[in-house]
């Protein structure tokens, strides 16, 4: 009987691969012959399977085709999958759209019940819920992020670790001639401060040792095959995780190493002790991470419930300043005048210290900034704008059309249909930034006196969401990024490593995929 279980589990596989696998290709062909004459065309509408094999063909640079394709066709566009799949796709880039889909008739464009189930490891948490189930939850996340004593604990543990663990590692590789990896020293680094925010304990990724990376690893994973289950029929992927073969035994192994990290995390936390156990008026005022204000909800006594939404806290904190940072640093490395420019702005607050930092010169003469000293520095925000304009780190939104609607575009959709909003499509759209959409130029957010920041509506620029969806801890992953970098660039002059590549990971989120890999030399300042 098991090996009749096994034969026909080897039999599946190689079926589908004898199917797909000539079509994939002969399509991939087909595709790049067709764009090599006519870079700017459309998906081909195949009879019967549609755009299917276009977008199959493209399904390695998805992101870069979908802009190509939405520039040719004013920033709208429908597809559909071959019969029997039952999707039918709306694909915009459209801000009045944006707009309409996530503020004015939000309600009617819930993420719907395929979305909970590609993200099933945080089932029931906030990031996949819907609704009026998700108002208390979003209300009490917003009540901590925004409590005074966690923004000042979160400014105080970014400060830190960037003094005491990041600027020493890098001036150690440094002294060393060493290549340094930015997305994984930036990914630890946002991986302890999110273990702090989420957990009051700091997992401590970022050391000298740079110890194992199992956890961000796995989170990596669900991103990863969350894709994967985005761009295959529905129906496919659910086989395959029955079966548990191809990448949904990768996301197996994932969930039970993210489940694990967190009971570790929680028994941690209990083991510390503080504030747990208080009572919520105690909370209120004394509430230092989201798990305090959590462990004695009844909502959460479920541990399941518990566990999935510390793991959707720990992906939202981790992935949105963890995957700009490299594309921020790529970036500068090749804008010297940009670098420069944040120089400028940084020198009147080392002019306006008195004394040398205490300590300054046990680590080598660095110099780092405080949270409050870079908050009103306009231009460094403008450059982390301007990155998330161009590397939004959710590159793709995806809605599910609850009743018949019609966009402000014109465009009709029905009830079940799926709607991609294409976040990194609309950062190169030239009918909405110009002819120069696809140059990273920091001072189009700026006003002509440089004095204020240039206002733009988030239904334009979706990097933080948009409506009640908006993203809670917006300001403080700006504190984080800001602090970062005026910390980095001050400190060391950055280059890209000759002959390396840089390209998108095919995942939920806009990582690299081969990483960034940068020289570094110490300023003499």
């Amino acid at each position: 009987m098991m090996m009749s279980a096994s034969f026909s589990r080897q039999l599946l596989i190689s079926t589908v691969l004898v199917l797909l696998v000539p079509l994939y290709v002969y399509f991939r062909r087909s595709s790049s012959s067709i764009r090599s004459k006519n870079p700017s065309v459309l998906p081909r509408n195949w009879p019967i399977i549609y755009m299917f094999p276009s977008f199959m063909a493209n399904v390695h640079k998805l992101h870069d085709y979908l802009a190509v394709v939405l520039a040719g066709s004013d920033h709208n566009f429908r597809a559909h999958s071959p019969p029997g799949m039952g999707i039918r796709f709306f694909i915009t880039c459209d801000p009045e759209n944006a707009r309409h889909i996530f503020t004015t008739n939000y309600t009617n464009f819930p993420k719907g019940a395929e979305f909970a189930a590609i993200f099933d490891i945080m089932g029931g948490a906030l990031f996949t819920m819907d609704g009026e189930p998700c108002r208390r939850p979003r209300a009490n996340l917003q009540r901590v992020l925004s409590s005074p004593r966690m923004v000042s604990r979160l400014a105080a543990c970014c400060r830190d670790k960037v003094e005491n663990g990041l600027l020493p590692l890098l001036a150690h590789m440094e002294s060393t001639c060493t290549p340094i990896e930015v997305q994984e020293l930036t990914s630890r680094l946002m991986f302890d401060l999110t273990s702090t925010m989420v957990f009051g304990v700091d997992s401590s990724l970022l050391s000298s040792d740079l110890p194992p990376m199992d956890a961000p690893a796995a989170m990596d994973t669900v991103m990863e095959v969350g894709f994967f289950r985005h761009v295959v029929p529905a129906a496919c992927w659910k086989a395959m995780r029955r079966l548990n073969i191809g990448p949904e035994r990768k996301l197996g192994k994932a969930h039970v190493v993210l489940r694990r990290f967190v009971a570790e995390m929680i028994q941690r936390r209990k083991t510390k002790g503080k504030h747990v156990g208080r009572n919520d008026e105690e909370q209120e005022s004394s509430v230092e991470d989201i798990l305090s204000s959590l462990i004695n909800d009844p909502d959460y006594a479920d541990d399941n419930l518990l566990c999935a939404t510390l793991i959707s806290y720990m992906l939202a904190g981790r992935d949105t300043v963890g995957t700009t940072l490299p594309w921020i640093f790529y970036n500068l490395a090749q804008n010297p005048d940009v670098v420069s420019n944040i120089r400028n702005e940084l020198s009147p607050i080392i002019a306006s210290r008195k004394v040398v930092i205490e300590g300054a010169d046990a680590m080598g003469s660095m110099v780092i900034f405080e949270p409050e000293e870079t908050k009103p520095l306009l231009y460094l925000k403008a450059v982390l704008y301007e990155t998330l304009r161009l590397y939004p780190p959710a590159a793709i939104e995806r809605k599910t059309v609850k009743t018949d609607d019609i966009m402000p575009s014109g465009h009709e959709v029905k009830a079940g249909d799926t709607i991609l909003i294409a976040v990194h499509s609309m950062g190169r759209m030239e009918g909405l930034w110009g002819k120069d959409c696809l140059d990273y130029n920091p001072h189009r957010w700026l006003l002509q006196d440089g004095k204020k920041l240039r206002y733009v509506p988030s239904h334009k620029f979706l990097a933080f969401n948009s409506g009640p969806r908006m993203c809670p801890g917006k300001e403080i992953a700006v504190m984080q990024m800001k602090t970062i970098v005026a910390a980095l660039v001050w400190n060391f002059d950055m280059e890209l490593v000759e002959g390396h590549r840089i390209q998108p990971k095919m995942s939920c989120i806009l990582q690299m995929k081969n990483g960034f890999m940068v020289n570094l030399k110490k300023r003499e300042i």
